[in-house]
């Protein structure tokens, strides 16, 4: 398989090194992963400012973007054949709930949802991996399970949270839903500078608890040591409620 293998660490992450390393065993891996950490760019492009790619070695390029720009390059110019898959990680860090929403993880693999395979975004609950190996071996098995049965989930994009477990504490898979989060804490204050005018710093706190739900979240799948597996849909299709639309406007 042809895979286009990014994320939003940075090319020079040690997951995605791993990662490429052990795909690129059995298929023709090109990575093309920001050259700086990206975290929470979402699917943000650079669409005002001119793109910086450097070739690293063969099948790597550093891209002075964001994640979604690597897709971009990777996907209509770096190369001239169509990729068979987008694959985004090994995150360091879980990309859980609404987090989905601002993960650049989550925002570089959207770009590939028109490909023969569905885009895989992973991620670890861990900035610092305790068997890193593990995570690579069970990460491929997936990514090969999806070359067998991925094509039921075309348009989709499969979400993957891994625990930071070791192969003995390995439970298994579970298919979960995207977790709520309550109300997350507020900004921290860094700066108050009210001479000449009032300037204010602040600095992201801590997001909301993951709430419990009537279904199997992910939050809670990786909390119970499960590596979950969601589909997240960007169909980006509201044909379906024209007619409720329709309704609302002629009210």
């Amino acid at each position: 398989m042809k895979i286009l293998l990014t994320n939003d660490d940075g090319y020079d992450a040690i997951n995605i090194k791993s990662l490429y390393k052990e795909l690129s065993k059995n298929h023709e891996v090109w990575m093309i992963a920001p050259k700086n950490n990206c975290s929470g760019m979402s699917a943000a492009i650079s669409y005002l400012s001119e793109i910086e790619v450097t070739k690293i070695e063969d099948r790597i390029y550093a891209v002075d973007g964001t994640p979604a720009d690597c897709t971009y390059l990777g996907l209509l110019s770096i190369v001239d054949f169509e990729f068979d898959i987008v694959i985004s990680g090994i995150n360091h860090g879980a990309n859980i709930g609404n987090d989905v929403l601002y993960s650049g993880t989550v925002g570089a693999a959207i770009g590939g949802r028109n490909l023969k395979f569905p885009p895989v975004a992973l991620s670890v609950a861990s900035y610092d991996a305790k068997d890193l190996n593990f995570l690579i071996k069970k990460s491929v098995e997936l990514i090969e399970k999806i070359f067998r049965y991925g094509e039921n989930f075309k348009g989709k994009v499969i979400n993957i949270n891994f625990p930071d477990i070791s192969e003995e504490e390995y439970k298994g898979y579970i298919a979960s839903g995207l977790s709520k989060r309550g109300i997350p804490a507020r900004p921290i204050l860094i700066e108050e500078n009210k001479s000449p005018n009032d300037v204010y710093k602040y600095r992201y706190n801590a997001s909301g608890e993951p709430l419990l739900d009537s279904f199997m979240t992910d939050a809670e799948a990786v909390k119970n040591g499960f590596v979950s597996f969601s589909i997240l849909d960007y169909s980006l299709n509201s044909q379906s409620f024209l007619e409720e639309i329709s309704k609302f406007l002629d009210e």
